[in-house]
């Protein structure tokens, strides 16, 4: 029988936004203005026999992290294996790191290569802050369906393309995971939901977009140094319902119609979020803490590539794939992203009841999708770098060994 294990937490926010803002928008022309602050937030587990930690990044995405792990292992004493950073993956902010080979991506710049070592810098600084933090916790879990989110692969004049679906795919499901002192008071709430930031893209200012608004949200409405983490669920064909879409020749519109879209939203997904927080009973003070990693080359599908961005010419690309468990709720880390059916196949297979899907996670190297998907060739097909049979099927088996693995190692 596994001994019964005290569950410790700790967590810590630091600021990552840029003070320089030329070359850091991946996505056009440079930021000219900065509309919220950036953070890296850290949670740090223990039960006293592991500890990890996961790291929530307001970045569109990071590229390969083996380094980065390396030395939060050199500097915490936390395993590189038991690291899963996260990023929130809002299209107004900056990427950090080089392309994973073989991976689709956008090709760093000399700016956002120097950015990288201030964010690996400040995400040292977070970690070490929420491991001085550590106390007793205890755990708590809470969901509900917010609709916020709609299918985005659209079927338009015998092409797939991204829009607006109303009634394809969705997963609406808001996932809050709690952790609170013997006080009662929250040490950090991390939120789990699938939809692309992307309200605000096309206006040329520095936000972590919904993301950022939505945990703006719930830290305001806690109070008291409680740290809310996002970590993106299958988004891969997940759009947020009132998007600007594409940028007119009207700046100030743009940018009035996004940022309302951007508060209502943020409101709708914040508040429910709070309201699940509130009414969380049952909470466990006891772990455990169970960590794993592993990494699987797959044969590489080459694919167009549009100027700045780029795919290394390489056989096998490397499929990265984490789980953390903190005590019944185990995260499922994937270093692309995922689609709807992709996660449900995931949580399925999983031998935990909650399980929930982090997309991009420790890295990104494009869309991952169903088989079935590449013979419709919907855009997450066509942006998937992996050979067809090679995809959803590794990452299904991989994450639930993964979390078997866990659970057999530890009793």
């Amino acid at each position: 029988m596994t001994k019964q294990t005290r569950l410790r937490a700790g967590a810590a926010r630091v600021e990552t936004t840029p003070t320089a803002l030329e070359g850091l928008n991946p996505f056009g022309p440079d930021f000219l203005s900065v509309r919220d602050p950036l953070y890296a937030r850290a949670l740090v587990v223990d039960d006293g026999n592991q500890q990890a930690a996961l790291i929530a990044l307001d970045l569109v995405e990071v590229g390969v992290t083996d380094d980065i792990r390396a030395r939060i292992a050199a500097e915490t004493g936390i395993p590189a294996d038991r690291v899963m950073l996260a990023p929130c993956h809002s299209h107004n902010c900056p990427r950090v790191g080089l392309v994973t080979p073989g991976g689709k991506a956008r090709i760093p710049t000399p700016q956002s290569l120097v950015y990288t070592q201030y964010v690996y810098d400040r995400i040292i600084e977070a970690i070490r802050a929420a491991q001085a933090n550590l106390r007793p916790a205890w755990l708590g879990f809470g969901a509900e369906a917010v609709d916020v989110n709609v299918c985005r692969e659209a079927y338009v004049n015998d092409v797939w393309t991204l829009g607006y679906v109303p009634d394809g795919i969705s997963d609406k499901t808001l996932s809050v995971l709690s952790l609170v002192d013997e006080a009662g008071e929250v040490i950090a709430a991390v939120l789990n939901y699938a939809v692309h930031p992307t309200v605000m893209l096309g206006v040329r200012e520095v936000s972590a977009d919904l993301a950022g608004e939505t945990v703006a949200n719930v830290e305001n409405a806690l109070g008291d140094g409680a740290v809310v983490l996002w970590t993106s669920a299958a988004l891969g064909d997940q759009a947020p319902k009132v998007q600007l879409g594409e940028a007119t020749n009207n700046p100030d519109r743009d940018r009035a119609f996004a940022t309302s879209a951007l508060r209502a939203q943020g409101f709708m997904l914040g508040a429910a979020a709070a309201r699940i927080i509130s009414v969380t009973d049952g909470f466990s003070g006891t772990g455990p803490v169970r960590a794993g990693l592993t990494v699987i080359p797959c044969p590489v599908r080459r694919l167009p590539v549009p100027p700045g961005m780029e795919q290394a010419e390489v056989d096998t690309v490397d499929l990265t794939l984490a789980t953390l468990q903190i005590g019944p709720v185990v995260f499922a880390g994937v270093s692309g992203e995922v689609t709807v059916p992709v996660g449900r196949a995931i949580k399925q297979a999983s031998p935990l009841a909650q399980t929930l899907i982090i997309s991009n996670a420790n890295a990104r190297i494009g869309y991952l999708p169903t088989d079935e998907s590449y013979d419709r060739k919907t855009h997450a097909a066509n942006g998937c770098p992996i050979v067809k049979g090679h995809a959803a099927k590794t990452i299904v088996c991989g994450l639930a060994d993964l979390v078997m693995a866990g659970l057999t190692a530890h009793g």
